[in-house]
């Protein structure tokens, strides 16, 4: 029997009695747990968080992106920003909210005040800022939200977007180690060593936004002046679509994109009111989809980037069979996902393949790696897994080469 033989699995593994460990298997199939450990305790999922996005975007933004909220007076034309993270962004490259500005001949005039969050999520660590996985939180979000460095031929180094080329500072009391580039923490200013960049370095670092920033970064792109109103959205504001929902979350989740995922919560809060509120969507969604999830969840973030989030694996199960049904096309979902030893996060975690098994959200913080997702058999049979591991102290090599090794085993067996 399955469940026996899982069990025995389980319990002779020496390598998860040193931590935390829930899990849940869930035959697809036959709609019926088969087996399941600690199942419904609580614990840090990390970027597993970013399937609760995927679900809540599924539910909540249409096939295509909101890209701006607009009204046209007289000689002007005033827009409001969605949170839509697909502007100008380095993979998607949408050019929808560009191009309708920059084509337009009215004066334009930018409206901020849709969200009036912290620039960081609940529970995120502050001196990540620099890193290029915490870039920050707006309504109209430009590039990222980020510079990038890339090392030249000559040692010296490229800046994009180049409007922030007057915002670099060599410190030329630094002249030992490799070339690096820190922001400082409130403000523009980045200050780099003075050594030279090596031709393949390639550094992304999140810049701090405001509204400055924001139209200094418009004018920038759109060869336009583009100047601030204060100006409350109206309810006939109309909208301009841009890229594919569908190409948005699967650019989230290969890459596991907290950008993305964080600005997709405020794109989902566009459909309920003239504000922006990552607390506000949360809700909505946990009363109004999600009311009937096993464990109620502590859900703080899009990303998964904060500690405050607890989810049970069992939460985990159902949602992801909610987005099974709500998508009803397993191929399509299968391509969005990363896959187990062919792309995105689980790319090098299984044997290299064209044929992958494993089809899911991998989740980490420093003591945390999850795995939770949809597990294809030799036999043919699916069944949805969440997998959590929380509060080692082990490499994460080690408890990944773990958790790969019990699901390899699933597979090879049923």
């Amino acid at each position: 029997m399955l469940a026996n033989k899982v069990a025995k699995v389980f319990k002779n593994s020496e390598v998860i009695k040193q931590y935390q460990v829930g899990f849940a298997l869930y035959n697809l199939e036959g709609k019926k747990m088969i087996f399941e450990q600690d199942a419904n305790k609580q614990f840090t999922p990390a970027s597993n968080t970013k399937l609760y996005t995927f679900y809540a975007a599924l539910k909540m933004i249409p096939d295509s992106m909101p890209a701006l909220r607009y009204v046209e007076k007289n000689d002007s034309l005033i827009f409001w920003g969605t949170g839509d993270p697909s502007f100008l962004q380095s993979e998607l490259k949408d050019k929808s909210a560009y191009n309708f500005l920059s084509s337009s001949n009215k004066k334009l005039f930018f409206a901020p005040g849709r969200y009036t969050g912290n620039f960081f999520g609940a529970g995120w660590a502050w001196d990540d800022y620099n890193d290029y996985y915490q870039a920050e939180i707006n309504e109209l979000p430009l590039l990222d939200n980020s510079v990038w460095v890339k090392g030249k031929q000559n040692g010296d180094f490229s800046i994009t977007p180049k409007s922030f080329t007057s915002c670099f500072v060599k410190d030329s009391t630094r002249t030992a180690g490799d070339f690096f580039v820190k922001r400082k923490l409130n403000i523009n200013e980045f200050d780099y060593n003075a050594v030279a960049a090596k031709v393949n370095y390639n550094q992304q670092i999140p810049f701090k936004v405001s509204n400055g920033t924001t139209l200094s970064l418009l004018a920038d792109t759109l060869h336009k002046i583009v100047e601030l109103i204060d100006m409350k959205m109206p309810a006939d504001a109309k909208t301009l679509y841009g890229a594919k929902r569908d190409s948005v979350l699967k650019a989230m989740l290969l890459p596991s994109d907290n950008f993305i995922a964080e600005q997709l919560l405020l794109v989902c809060g566009n459909k309920l009111s003239d504000s922006l509120s990552t607390e506000k969507t949360i809700q909505y969604v946990l009363k109004n989809y999600l009311s009937e999830l096993p464990q109620k969840p502590r859900w703080i973030d899009g990303s998964g980037l904060s500690r405050m989030n607890l989810f049970s694996p069992k939460d985990m199960i159902d949602v992801l069979n909610l987005i099974y049904k709500e998508l009803n096309n397993r191929e399509k979902l299968f391509d969005m996902l990363p896959a187990g030893g062919k792309n995105g996060t689980l790319k090098n975690a299984y044997p290299k393949t064209d044929s992958p098994f494993v089809f899911g959200k991998t989740g980490s913080l420093t003591g945390v790696h999850n795995q939770s997702g949809y597990l294809v058999t030799k036999k043919g049979k699916t069944y949805i897994f969440s997998y959590m591991n929380n509060n080692f102290v082990n490499p994460t090599a080690a408890v990944r080469n773990e958790m790969v090794r019990i699901v390899t085993y699933i597979h090879d067996n049923f």
